[in-house]
């Protein structure tokens, strides 16, 4: 590992030295794109001792909202990564989600703070296939899709080299969970947001310490409000107290199982359905009838009898009559009764956030009025 200090980037495989950066636009080419002239902005601010940026959340539960956050919130929470994972002078780092969105933004911050390299990529199904083959990165974080595609690719002998992967910003499918144990290199699912300045908490996907649980990052105060949602408090959060929506059950006090988000509670004859939970067994199902490449959620509508049914919504064509009833029994014997899917909606394409995160709303509110294929 090399132990000279970086004083310069790269970014789409340019070189871009700290100083030229200082002065943006000035002593920078003029042939950037929109992505890149944002990212040397942020870095230019940044290098500059800026205390406070504006950064957009994703919108993935309601619209998306611009928070201020101090530059001692970022640096606390690319610090706290850093001396979590002992990322320090010399270490590696690709850069490949988006980073007008925290995610990706955080991920400069840990660089800058930890004076590591930097390469940054376009966010791209294969963010691999970017850089050289000889490229070889300490510290990388992924969204799913990305990481699935990685995978695919036959990158896995580079990854195993890193020091560890995290993975964030959607949900880890079951299939992806089991490839992921093919992985030497320690591979963890995020748990965290804006209002945090990424994540808090994080889940062990892999190897022998793999888990279930969410093991919160030391300094984080954390706790539950009265509907069961998780309450953070740190100096991530400029010490302010945060209530999320997130249903939580504790183990012990920095220990947690995510149990879903309230607003997706269904309540269902007066019974509260959590859908995420439904989604589990409805992701396992299909996987079962090799019926891949299908994304699927769940939700509530609107029932006379019920107040809301439990209904699944299913990406892409409407399956066979024949499977489809498949489909519906698996659920029928592995779900309470409150819980099965009445009925299922397949939409041709969901909506999606600008952060790539499925919009459930939006796509509940583009499909037609048509009633749902019932049981």
């Amino acid at each position: 590992m090399s132990t000279t200090l970086p004083d310069s980037l790269l970014l789409n495989g340019r070189e871009f030295r700290y100083a030229d950066i200082q002065q943006y636009p000035t002593n920078v080419p003029s042939d950037l794109n929109g992505y890149e002239g944002k990212v040397l902005d942020f870095c230019r601010q940044w290098l500059n001792g800026a205390q406070e940026f504006g950064l957009r959340t994703s919108g993935s539960t309601g619209k998306p909202q611009l928070v201020t956050m101090s530059r001692r919130q970022l640096a606390a929470s690319a610090n706290r990564t850093g001396d979590y994972f002992d990322l320090g002078p010399g270490d590696r780092m690709l850069v490949c989600l988006n980073c007008e969105f925290v995610g990706g933004l955080m991920m400069l911050v840990r660089a800058f703070e930890r004076r590591m390299h930097l390469t940054i990529v376009e966010p791209h199904a294969d963010p691999l296939a970017l850089v050289p083959a000889t490229a070889q990165f300490d510290f990388a974080s992924f969204v799913p899709l990305q990481l699935r595609a990685v995978l695919e690719a036959g990158h896995a002998p580079r990854l195993d080299k890193m020091k560890a992967i995290l993975v964030g910003g959607a949900t880890v499918e079951t299939s992806l969970e089991k490839a992921l144990q093919t992985l030497e290199a320690p591979v963890y699912l995020t748990y965290g947001m804006t209002e945090t300045a990424s994540h808090i908490a994080l889940r062990r996907l892999n190897g022998p310490d793999a888990s279930p649980y969410y093991r919160v990052l030391s300094g984080i105060g954390v706790g539950q409000d009265k509907r069961g949602c998780l309450t953070v408090r740190a100096d991530v959060t400029n010490d302010v107290f945060i209530t999320t929506n997130d249903r939580v059950h504790f183990l012990d006090e920095h220990t947690f199982e995510w149990l879903g988000r309230a607003d997706f509670v269904i309540n269902s004859g007066g019974v509260k359905v959590q859908a995420e939970k439904v989604e589990k067994v409805l992701e396992v199902a299909l996987m079962e009838l090799g019926i891949s490449g299908r994304r699927a959620f769940v939700a509530g509508q609107p029932d006379s009898r019920l107040g809301e049914q439990v209904t699944a919504f299913v990406e892409g064509k409407p399956l066979p009559a024949a499977q489809e009833k498949q489909l519906l029994t698996l659920l029928t014997e592995r779900l309470d009764r409150y819980e099965r899917p009445r009925g299922i909606i397949y939409a041709p394409q969901f909506r999606t956030t600008a952060s790539g995160k499925l919009d459930r709303l939006s796509t509940i509110r583009s499909l037609s009025p048509a009633p749902p294929s019932q049981r």
